[in-house]
């Protein structure tokens, strides 16, 4: 084995170690050798390399939102590190924890006229929670860095940078690792860092209020599938006062939970919202995808909102009133000792229309023809029982709303920033983390931006790949506003492109469907088999914002 002579690379590589992470993505470059060199040699690191960064980026990014700690990005000096940082704002948003580290040039060597040279230190400075800048010579300052960014990465989940400024030569080695004492910040062998619980007094205050009120709304965000979580919300079912609303990518499921909740807002005119108003709205978890339910709380603002996150209070309705920096299973584990069951007929007279909605839904997809709809209404009636399902933003991750989905999947979308970019590579890194077969569903836009994503050799060959092809963006046909625009070919994007030679290049078993029969027929054994697959499922760009819309006038 062969390891680097570089002090600094030796340091850095050691803490990285002593701080449980075992999983590095390398992107090539010679001013990481250093660290190239080391992370390889290491047997208790796993190492990935992935040559576009951005991609690297999102891989690191899937394998963290999976195994929910750190996953370090090596990269080399100059332009490299800013391909980082989409993936960075993600995780920024969505509390994943990722480690940057960035090989720079010593400070000698900035702005004198070098190539690959940027002004690296702090460049992800209002996206990190952490920036690490070592210097050569410092051991001690070093030291106390990397502690600083490894710890803040866990304690806080997000990510951090560490930017390393490597002298030439960059490609020495030795046979044996130094023994460098370092301190182990963080145990990964303990299932979560204590938690603070909240003053009883203080939270008696809100559980009286919460006792009083015969209308209150429970608002859950993206979440990561949890055990506890389901238990504690579906107590909730047993208080006639309270309405459950999730989302597909909540990860909490249960038949008389409001999870299409466009589903239920569209068709309500002034006096039947003013009636859904809540006196009390809860929301926790990640960001909701819901616009509709944003601007109803902004427009019938409830009398108080609070919100239940560790790490930061969302003023979403612009109405919040309490922020409970605390876990959502400590929260209900407190709170549930203070509640009681306030008689009301809140639940029930929503849960009936939601049980009508469910009727003119199956109604109308009975009777429109093959479009979007149509495809998407097909997809989620194939998925196999207990798969990961992975979905890219924009219209995929709307159209999941509107329909019930098998409660035995995990669903994820990249929402921190709602971004089109890294989708595909964000599935992939999870589908390497996992032992559930991962299904990607995705547009075309989304899949073509990121289409080096398959430029990868880690990918597993139970993936699949879902691509709805209208043409380009055909949201944008939805949306009110690009049509009447006199631009809209500069917002929908139509390419006229098809994976097809992608999947032939990616070695991708590729196939195609263009109609309802079709498409059918090749889901019957497409989760099968032992390659990755791509099925290119084409639809008509003319008609799905039609049938959409008359989807929801269908619901009045």
């Amino acid at each position: 084995m062969k390891y680097p002579k570089n002090d600094l690379a030796q340091l850095v590589i050691a803490s990285c170690v002593a701080n449980g992470i075992d999983s590095v993505v390398i992107s090539p470059g010679s001013r990481n050798a250093p660290l190239t060199i080391g992370f390889t040699s290491h047997s208790d690191i796993n190492t990935y390399s992935i040559v576009d960064e951005r991609c690297a980026a999102f891989v690191a990014l899937g394998m963290a939102q999976q195994t929910r700690k750190p996953v370090a990005l090596v990269c080399t000096s100059g332009s490299a590190l800013l391909n980082y940082y989409p993936a960075i704002s993600e995780a920024f948003y969505s509390d994943i924890p990722l480690v940057v580290l960035s090989a720079d040039r010593p400070e000698n060597l900035l702005e004198i006229g070098d190539g690959q040279t940027i002004q690296q230190k702090n460049v992800f400075e209002n996206h990190s929670l952490y920036n690490a800048n070592l210097i050569t010579g410092e051991p001690e300052h070093n030291k106390e860095e990397l502690k600083n960014a490894l710890y803040t990465s866990v304690l806080k989940k997000g990510p951090v940078h560490v930017n390393i400024p490597f002298e030439e030569p960059l490609y020495e080695t030795v046979d044996t690792m130094l023994a460098l004492p370092t301190e182990q910040h963080y145990d990964f062998s303990k299932s979560t860092l204590k938690e603070v619980p909240l003053d009883v007094e203080d939270l008696q205050l809100y559980a009286d209020k919460w006792n009083q009120a015969s209308k209150k709304i429970v608002l859950i965000g993206s979440s990561f599938p949890d055990e506890l979580l389901q238990v504690q919300l579906e107590h909730l079912l047993k208080d006639p006062s309270v309405l459950v609303f999730t989302e597909t990518i909540s990860n909490v499921k249960h038949p008389r939970f409001f999870n299409s909740i466009d589903q239920l807002l569209f068709p309500l005119n002034a006096e039947a919202l003013e009636a859904l108003k809540p006196e009390i709205v809860l929301t926790l978890g990640g960001l909701v995808v819901s616009k509709r339910i944003k601007q109803f709380f902004r427009n019938h603002q409830p009398k108080e909102h609070w919100h239940v996150n560790e790490k930061r209070g969302l003023d979403s309705f612009h109405c919040m009133t309490r922020h409970f920096a605390i876990s959502s299973q400590l929260f209900f584990s407190q709170f549930f000792f203070l509640t009681k069951v306030k008689e009301s007929t809140y639940h029930e007279e929503w849960f009936q229309l939601k049980l009508k909605n469910k009727e003119r839904h199956k109604a109308y997809i009975n009777k429109i023809p093959y479009s979007d709809f149509v495809v998407h209404a097909v997809l989620l009636d194939s998925f196999p029982e207990n798969i990961q399902l992975q979905l890219s933003n924009s219209s995929v991750v709307r159209y999941s709303q509107l329909f019930d989905v098998n409660p035995s999947l995990k669903v994820f979308c990249n929402r921190g920033t709602s971004g089109i970019d890294g989708s595909t590579s964000t599935a992939i890194g999870a589908a390497m983390e996992v032992k559930d077969q991962v299904v990607f569903v995705t547009g075309d836009v989304s899949f073509f931006y990121d289409s080096n994503a398959l430029w990868n050799n880690y990918i597993p060959k139970s993936f699949r790949i879902i691509l709805i092809n209208n043409n380009g963006g055909g949201i944008f046909k939805f949306i009110p506003g690009p049509s009447k625009s006199g631009a809209l070919d500069y917002f929908e994007t139509p390419h006229g492109l098809t994976a097809e030679h992608l999947c032939k290049m990616y070695g991708f078993e590729y196939t195609t469907a263009s109609d309802k029969e079709s498409l059918k027929n090749e889901l019957e054994d497409f989760y099968a088999g032992d390659q990755p697959k791509l099925l290119e499922v084409f639809t008509p760009s003319d008609i799905n914002d039609t049938i959409l819309k008359d989807y929801f006038n269908n619901l009045k």
